[in-house]
């Protein structure tokens, strides 16, 4: 199904619709405005997968049963880590 819209945008987006149809990359306005529809939707898509995965990791590492550290245990950690690796 198709349906005709009217839109209001500004003067700068209209000229940059204009040139991309007489520059010959696109036939008509239409066909660019659809093409940035298409890309739009991909990118809130790709967007919506993102935070989903974020979602996820922040739900598991709630969900996660090993002890909660301090930011001074998890520095005193790493130092041991590190001058045991590096000592």
């Amino acid at each position: 199904m198709v349906e005709k819209l009217s839109i209001t945008l500004p003067s700068e987006m209209v000229d940059a619709i204009k040139s991309r149809v007489e520059a010959g990359s696109h036939a008509s306005t239409s066909e660019v405005i659809r093409e940035a529809m298409r890309t739009w939707l991909r990118l809130e898509e790709e967007h919506e997968k993102r935070l989903e995965v974020l979602r996820a990791r922040v739900k598991h590492s709630l969900e996660d049963s090993r002890p909660n550290l301090t930011g001074q245990q998890v520095r005193a950690r790493l130092d041991a880590l590190y001058a045991k690796h590096n000592g």
